[in-house]
């Protein structure tokens, strides 16, 4: 049986099985810290009977009543936010990982519905979005079996290492979306997502 446990800052010596997967955004030591020095109660760590870290998870709420929430949910490994204006206030998923070695256990759905939960009950965002390679076509028809769908294309989000299939650079990303019941007439998706294109610098 797992244990979910408060983060620690020595967990970063740790998370290796988790971070150096090929497609997980890693992050530098001070994005690590400043989340556990301003929420240290809102990370958590998941961990296997043997002591090997399964994933972790960092939010960063507007409420710090959050995790007393959230808490008896939590099997999670995701980074997430809640950002934006009027119609445009969503839950972001920042990251999501699961260990290679945990993997096919339903993990990041179980993750991916507690972000939406949280989202559309305690922040009332009208959704949730998430950006991801457009090249990573697993996680692309994971998250589609979850009901997102692909918003726009995002030139360069992760760098540029040259053209690839299709003439289009690998490294774009998709921001994908899924609508929350504050959206019934779904009008933060888009049919024709993968047809609109812009650069890096006109997402925040």
């Amino acid at each position: 049986m797992s244990v979910l446990r408060p983060f620690k800052a020595s967990d970063m010596f740790k998370f290796n099985n988790i971070n150096l997967d090929i497609w997980t955004e890693t992050y530098g030591i001070g994005f690590y810290l400043s989340y556990l020095s301003r929420w240290p109660d809102l990370c958590c760590v998941q961990e296997a009977p043997s002591g090997r870290m399964m994933g972790y998870g960092m939010c960063l709420p507007t409420s710090t009543s959050l995790m007393n929430t959230t808490r008896s949910f939590a099997r999670f490994t995701v980074i997430g936010k809640a950002e934006g204006n009027n119609t445009e206030w969503h839950g972001h998923v920042t990251a999501i990982t699961v260990a290679p070695e945990y993997r096919r256990l339903g993990l990041a759905r179980k993750m991916m519905g507690l972000l939406e939960m949280v989202s559309d009950e305690i922040y009332k965002g009208f959704f949730v979005d998430l950006y991801v390679r457009c090249a990573n076509s697993v996680a692309i028809d994971m998250y589609e079996g979850m009901g997102y769908s692909v918003y726009r294309r995002v030139r360069e989000y992760y760098g540029n290492i040259g053209v690839g299939k299709g003439g289009r650079d690998e490294e774009d990303a998709f921001d994908m979306r899924k609508p929350m019941s504050r959206d019934p007439r779904r009008r933060s998706v888009r049919s024709n997502g993968r047809d609109m294109i812009v650069s890096a610098h006109d997402v925040s």
